[in-house]
């Protein structure tokens, strides 16, 4: 049950927040099923006991490679699918809690929200980075693989 109800928030937060943004409505399906299975990604490596930072930073990079895959199947650009595929991801929670906490004079427990905050932020881009070196490699390869056919039949 906990699993449904996990798929289906994190379906719908992303679809929502789609929607705020203006995406295209073909794309809102798409962008929805990249963000709830970014997010069950990081919730499952989570409760297997990963880390924050690499359960993250796995998400974000998995995340990355479906919306290059949408992207690509719907002829349309990928920041349309990995923005609001994010959104389930985002360490809002935490970074509300370190605001309070340093309002309130409790200066260690601020502390460590922002650190939460900063090891989230940095895996998710740190994800995204690796996606967009992965996707350049392969656009490489490819390129070559052309070259070497061309030139073998010219």
């Amino acid at each position: 049950m906990m699993i449904l109800i996990q798929v289906l928030f994190s379906f719908i937060s992303t679809v929502a927040f789609g929607v705020l943004t203006n995406i295209p409505k073909r794309a809102l399906i798409s962008t929805g099923i990249t963000g709830s299975l970014g997010w069950m990604l990081y919730w499952g490596l989570r409760k297997a006991g990963w880390g924050l930072g690499f359960s993250n930073f796995l998400a974000a990079f998995f995340i990355g490679c479906l919306s290059i895959y949408f992207s690509r199947h719907k002829k349309m650009p990928m920041i349309i699918f990995n923005i609001p595929s994010l959104v389930p991801l985002v360490p809002g929670g935490p970074a509300y809690k370190a605001v309070r906490e340093l309002v309130l004079g409790d200066n260690a427990m601020a502390v460590q929200n922002t650190v939460i905050v900063l090891i989230t932020a940095g895996a998710i881009a740190g994800g995204f980075l690796v996606t967009g070196v992965v996707e350049n490699l392969l656009q490489r390869l490819k390129a070559r693989r052309l070259q070497k056919n061309a030139a073998e039949k010219g």
